[in-house]
């Protein structure tokens, strides 16, 4: 497709359209089209994709009461969401952004479209107060998920609903895994205040640290040498649980992008790691993580659910299984969650979790310990997965400790525990630590 590289509301449009369409994300366009256009203008990208797919839900309804026949392009359903997030998200001028994105589209060779984006945006523009007085009641607009996912939040989670979508609604802090195998936190919160970044310790973790303000990783001190890696403080906590000793087998399934796996082997150096995933694309980030801090493991790819290709019969000691979920958790990192997931992948999601859970307890020996992990919020995923896993498999048991590093955290389960997203702190994750019994 011929478009102008340079115009980033073309560029943006070309990383909503397929999301709209079903056919990638944002962890997967964005990058590609931030090569296209001008340095100066990517962090506006940044702003219009990602502010674009967190309003979305609200932005959709509005589209439909202008709309009399919504458009089959994904690009020009891209552009109308593009338009009426500028209007109502964005110091940008109203003129200004309405003739850019009707520009977009002719970039894009959508003239055909022109019309219908100028006179929608001119509309809502228009009916501003109107709309909003017409759309304030109903529940998708205003916790701007999709109906499917507020219904089932608020089925699960009714006193905590309105905090989970405040927090998916809002930028993620940036928080950092000290590695104190080279120093402490105390220590590099001391390097961080010499380079004039302000920080602070993480609650839960005893190696996190939270940027006041996000900042590239090229300005973290000791980054590039391993001392330090991005990783959400519920992240950490996996780690922390699964506590591998010296001389034991590890496996990490569904180990990509690498993040727990690194945490491991800084935590524990000597154990024999294997990091096992699906993706040899996200493997490779995997063997990145860990070259940058030093520490290497057996990297695996095959699929953790048929072991036949990959596993040599020797048991682990330990499994940490993230395993693969709805991420409902992290809507606030990855907020085109809201547009590409839809309810029946919840069910399909769980079926697949509980297969691989119990392909990966064959492989753990008696007395061995295995973390369940998942980065969701819907019970249908982790407790009770977890549950019927327990109530069906005669030698699993709950482990799950109700204190960790001294204090409560998360919110007890059938099994396991949640953490929920929250504003400022870190993601929704749920971790279900299981004990195999010895004969």
């Amino acid at each position: 497709m011929s478009t102008d590289n340079t115009d980033v509301r073309a560029a943006a449009a070309q990383v909503m359209g397929p999301i709209l369409a079903g056919q990638g994300s944002l962890a997967r366009l964005l990058p590609r089209l931030e090569q296209r256009v001008a340095e100066r203008d990517r962090p506006l990208l940044r702003e219009l994709c990602y502010g674009c797919a967190r309003t979305a839900p609200r932005l959709q309804l509005v589209a439909a009461r202008l709309v009399r026949r919504p458009p089959s392009d994904s690009l020009v359903q891209a552009l109308l969401l593009l338009g009426l997030y500028q209007l109502e998200y964005t110091r940008i001028p109203d003129h200004a952004a309405i003739s850019a994105t009707v520009d977009a589209a002719r970039r894009l060779k959508l003239e055909r479209a022109t019309g219908l984006i100028n006179g929608v945006l001119r509309n809502a523009q228009r009916r501003r107060e109107e709309l909003q007085r017409k759309l304030s009641g109903n529940p998708q607009f205003s916790s701007m998920h999709p109906a499917w996912l507020q219904q089932r939040i608020k089925a699960a989670w009714r006193d905590r609903a309105a905090d989970i979508f405040r927090a998916n609604n809002t930028a993620p802090p940036m928080t950092l895994r000290v590695n104190t195998a080279r120093g402490t936190r105390d220590e590099y919160l001391a390097r961080l205040q010499e380079a004039g970044i302000a920080a602070v310790p993480c609650a839960l973790s005893p190696v996190g640290v939270t940027l006041e303000e996000p900042r590239a990783v090229t300005e973290l001190p000791g980054f590039a040498e391993g001392d330090v890696s991005v990783q959400d403080e519920s992240a950490q906590l996996a780690a922390l649980l699964l506590q591998p000793g010296a001389g034991e087998r590890v496996l990490d399934a569904c180990a990509a992008p690498g993040g727990k796996s690194c945490h491991l082997l800084e935590q524990q150096p000597d154990i024999h790691l294997a990091a096992l995933d699906i993706d040899e694309e996200r493997l490779d980030r995997v063997a990145e993580s860990l070259a940058r801090i030093g520490a290497s493991a057996e990297l695996l790819c095959a699929d953790a659910a048929d072991t036949r290709n990959w596993w040599d019969g020797e048991p682990y000691d330990r499994i940490l299984l993230d395993a693969p979920c709805s991420a409902t958790g992290v809507i606030r990192r990855n907020p085109d969650i809201k547009l590409l997931r839809r309810a029946g992948d919840i069910t399909a999601l769980a079926e697949l979790q509980a297969r691989i859970l119990r392909v990966q307890w064959q492989l753990l020996r008696p007395g061995g310990t295995l973390l369940y992990a998942t980065c969701s919020i819907l019970p249908a995923e982790n407790s009770d997965v977890v549950a019927r896993f327990i109530a069906e498999t005669g030698d699993a048991s709950d482990n799950t400790p109700q204190m960790l590093e001294g204090q409560p955290w998360g919110e007890p389960q059938a099994a396991g525990m949640q953490l929920f997203p929250a504003t400022g702190g870190g993601d929704g994750f749920y971790y279900a630590l299981l004990g195999k019994a010895t004969p």
